[in-house]
């Protein structure tokens, strides 16, 4: 009785066979119990197996032996936070938080990659007395690209009670490409100022956040504040009357999260 199905290999009785077989009944029930032992062990893999690692410089990646599916993640690092322009005996400076990177994510079987896959972490946006620079794009090879967050903008010396924003610098990072889940950086907030023109009433603004990282609050009268992880926003500086100039704080760099199961 050699006869068996065709996936599980399941031995089965057809016309001419002995209807009582002596090995019938032992030979299905050994067949089930080693067919179900395989996805016993395939359901333990991916339960108790898999391996995670978080990226946080640019490297190659090297598909492991074994591997069946993989969960990727991407962020893209966080812009800088606008720096504040040096004041006289009546004037405030203010600086913009820095827009926090896009997060994007998705499921890949194994097989898609190549055995290995280049990998480029964004790197953080550099801090300064101007605008802040804008965070880099992280990229798992072609498969998946998350954006960075925009720098904060900076608004110069003035005394004028309420000093305009430019929102297109601090946005936050998005419009990448791959995966099933994409979620962008939250913008930078906007420096503010009220009260007597000239005076302590004024703080930077706050660093988005990314998906995977806090925000950061801007202050009042300092530097900004270095966002937080991964691609997260710094905050903007702030300057009080009579202020030698401030310099935003810089954002964090992006990240690439690679979970392999295996079969």
């Amino acid at each position: 009785m050699a006869d068996t199905t065709t996936r599980y290999g399941f031995p089965y009785q057809e016309a001419g066979d002995p209807p009582d077989g002596a090995s019938l009944g032992s030979d299905l029930a050994n067949a089930v119990e080693t067919s179900l032992g395989v996805v016993d062990d395939r359901v333990d893999n991916y339960i108790d197996g898999p391996t995670r690692t978080v990226y946080t410089a640019s490297a190659t990646w090297t598909k492991p032996a074994g591997a069946h599916r993989v969960f990727l993640e991407c962020v893209g690092a966080g812009g800088a936070g606008g720096g504040a322009g040096a004041t006289s005996t009546s004037q405030w400076s203010l600086g913009d938080g820095g827009g926090g990177g896009e997060y994007r994510s998705g499921w890949f079987n194994a097989s898609t990659f190549a055995s290995t896959v280049a990998m480029t972490i964004g790197a953080a946006g550099t801090a300064g007395t101007g605008n802040g620079g804008n965070g880099g794009n992280t990229s798992f090879g072609a498969h998946m690209t998350a954006n960075g967050g925009g720098g904060g903008g900076t608004r110069t010396a003035s005394s004028v009670a309420n000093l305009s924003s430019d929102a297109t610098l601090r946005a936050g990072g998005g419009g990448g490409s791959g995966g099933d889940v994409s979620i962008p950086g939250v913008p930078g907030g906007s420096g503010v100022a009220f009260g007597s023109v000239g005076g302590t009433q004024q703080r930077g603004g706050d660093g988005g956040p990314s998906h995977i990282s806090g925000g950061q609050t801007g202050r009042s009268d300092a530097v900004g504040a270095a966002g937080r992880q991964f691609g997260g926003g710094g905050s903007g500086a702030s300057n009080g009357a009579s202020t030698s100039a401030r310099s935003g704080g810089a954002g964090t760099v992006g990240a690439i999260i690679v979970t392999v199961y295996f079969s």
